[in-house]
């Protein structure tokens, strides 16, 4: 087993959850209750991820982080080092992959909420932002829950955009889904079947956590 590999999935995935937290909150609001021109285009630009193939995702964002691009050579003045096959690189690269498995969760929950609830708390004098972070994301913690727990195991078994955009670098780039492709590679099949079953372990664990939450949710409306 690679557990050097496993850390380092554990790492990235816990790290992207952690962006996308302030970035999913932020979308959910006007993808969820939100009225606006451009609604549909939002939407359709936020799942993306979900319908491109891995090679397309990733040549764009290797497009979009190289050193001739404004963010990567901004990162490479900052730094010195190259934002592609990086972990930094990988790690931006899995907050624009993960994003509908954190988005889609969320804003489903959000839209439950009863209607009649926010409308109370814009009268008593809260702002729109108020009534959003202090009423409606409370009552859908479980479509937040769901969304930190989808995108967190989806970041973990991440294999396309993981090895256009990071490589194979073994501390820095190589995680779980890839040390999997290099035991087959090397006919390791023993080794190989122990990942991919912790791999199917935890992906099982994770749906029936997510199942469970669905389950367990209040009918609002």
């Amino acid at each position: 087993m690679d557990w050097e590999a496993i850390r380092l999935s554990l790492r990235l995935a816990g790290c992207s959850v952690a962006l996308l937290l302030p970035i999913g909150i932020l979308l959910a609001w006007p993808l969820s209750l939100g009225r606006f021109r451009g609604k549909v285009l939002l939407e359709a630009l936020t799942s993306l991820p979900l319908i491109l193939p891995p090679t397309v995702l990733g040549f764009y964002i290797i497009v979009a982080l190289g050193p001739r691009s404004p963010i990567g050579a901004a990162w490479e003045h900052l730094t010195g080092a190259r934002l592609v096959f990086s972990f930094q690189g990988l790690l931006l690269a899995q907050v624009a992959t993960n994003l509908p498995f954190f988005l889609q969760p969320l804003v489903a929950s959000l839209g439950g909420v009863d209607r009649r609830l926010l409308e109370v708390a814009a009268t008593l004098g809260s702002s729109p932002l108020g009534v959003y972070l202090r009423v409606a994301l409370p009552l859908a913690w479980r479509g937040l829950l769901s969304a930190m727990i989808l995108s967190f195991a989806h970041a973990i078994g991440e294999f396309g955009v993981v090895l256009m955009v990071g490589g194979n670098l073994p501390g820095t780039t190589r995680t779980a889904s890839i040390a999997l492709f290099d035991q087959v590679q090397a006919f390791d099949m023993a080794g190989a079947n122990r990942t991919a079953l912790l791999l199917l372990a935890f992906a099982l664990a994770v749906l029936s956590g997510t199942a469970w939450l669905r389950s367990r949710e209040r009918p609002w409306a």
